[in-house]
């Protein structure tokens, strides 16, 4: 009888091994379900959160480069105003020296002209 109640004690002993494992498995499957489920969640918060940064980031880099377009302008138009009446001027000033000076050239080179004629005789066309 011993040997009887040892094999009985056995069996049941593992019997219940296997249904506590069983259910342990149940648990850890269960676990694992809820973890992917949080996991899923959290992902999808974050990608909604991240579409959400990047459509932020996406306007104020239009606005951004709208303004820059415009003060770019303004600046070149500025410039290009202050530069075309400054060269204006220049061109003024420069206009009259260059005029001055030819006119003084001219004057040089007349009264040489006529030194040069008073002083040398006129060649004759058979002198050559």
């Amino acid at each position: 009888m011993r040997g009887i109640s040892l094999i009985v004690a056995l069996v049941a002993a593992g019997a219940l091994a296997v249904l506590g494992q069983e259910g342990t498995g149940e648990n850890i499957k269960q676990g694992a379900k809820k973890a992917g489920e949080k996991i899923k969640e959290g992902v999808e918060t974050a990608g909604e959160k991240t579409k959400d940064a990047a459509e932020t980031v996406g306007q104020k880099t239009k606005e951004t480069a709208e303004t820059v377009g415009k003060k770019t302008k303004e600046t070149v138009e500025t410039v290009s105003g202050k530069t075309n009446e400054g060269s204006a001027r220049i061109t003024h000033r420069k206009s009259r020296k260059t005029a001055a000076k030819n006119k003084a050239q001219a004057s040089e080179e007349r009264a040489a002209n006529r030194e040069a004629s008073a002083t040398s005789p006129t060649p004759s066309p058979s002198g050559r």
